[in-house]
């Protein structure tokens, strides 16, 4: 089966999609984003979106040229972008006649049982009432949060907080390899078989500017939810409707196999 037909047979799926993805001249790909997002949709898959993306959204309204180094100032550029972000959001997913829902987590939240039980019969109630769900981690409020793993562990941890069969890491970067790609020799990973300790890979941070994190945080991600038997696919935003078409793209992590 290839991963576009693993994904359309799925019956939960959690996207999550990097800043850079979503942010400044890259904003224009939300709307194929949100296509494939309502092809999932129509396959009969819940779907849900962990998106970065607010404090780079929010950064060119307060007048600035550059990511805030200063919490005050990044949480004022996340107040301002999460608001334009899920407009953009929503602008999108209307045409496909889908309805989302703002949720806003923090660390703190997935960690304290009684806020993740609430967090937990939100989502579930959304995807009842057949909203998509767009999670973000609330940047007004974290402090240390707020650079943390740029969203990947905070979709590993919804992926398993709503047992999601499939994790979707979308970033800028089409696939895990040997070496960081722009390197002579680096060889594309496509399978990582539960478990692989990858020994020898080289693995890098973000160097998009805007974004927290990187491969290191997408392996580490990837290896949380495939834990708790979520498959993984790390691939390219703009590669996801080709991924769906039966393309081979990207870096599927293989889930713990379940016990008989």
């Amino acid at each position: 089966m290839s991963r576009g037909a693993e994904l359309l047979a799925a019956r939960r799926v959690v996207v999550k999609v990097g800043s850079s993805s979503v942010s400044g001249d890259n904003s224009s790909q939300i709307p194929d984003l949100v296509a494939s997002l309502a092809r999932l949709h129509a396959a009969g898959a819940q779907v849900i979106l962990v998106s970065s993306g607010a404090i780079a959204t929010g950064v060119p309204f307060l007048q600035l040229e550059e990511r805030p180094e200063d919490l005050a100032t990044q949480q004022a550029a996340a107040a301002v972008g999460q608001n334009i972000l899920v407009n953009r959001y929503q602008r999108a997913l209307t045409t496909h006649e889908i309805i989302a829902g703002q949720v806003l987590l923090t660390a703190h939240d997935m960690e304290n049982p009684t806020h993740r039980g609430n967090a937990r019969r939100a989502i579930e109630r959304l995807l009842q009432l057949g909203i998509l769900p767009i999670i973000n981690e609330n940047d007004t409020v974290a402090t240390h949060e707020i650079r943390f793993g740029d969203n990947d562990r905070l979709a590993a941890l919804v992926a398993r907080l709503v047992g999601a069969d499939q994790l979707v890491l979308l970033s800028d970067v089409d696939a895990l390899y040997t070496a960081p790609p722009m390197m002579a020799g680096a060889e594309r990973i496509a399978e990582v078989a539960y478990g692989d300790p990858l020994v020898g890979i080289e693995i890098g941070a973000s160097q998009s500017g805007w974004g927290t994190g990187g491969a290191a945080t997408k392996v580490q991600a990837a290896r949380l939810a495939a834990d708790a038997g979520t498959t993984v696919l790390l691939t390219e935003t703009r590669l996801i409707a080709a991924v769906l078409e039966g393309a081979d793209h990207g870096t599927r992590f293989a889930a713990r196999p379940s016990e008989a």
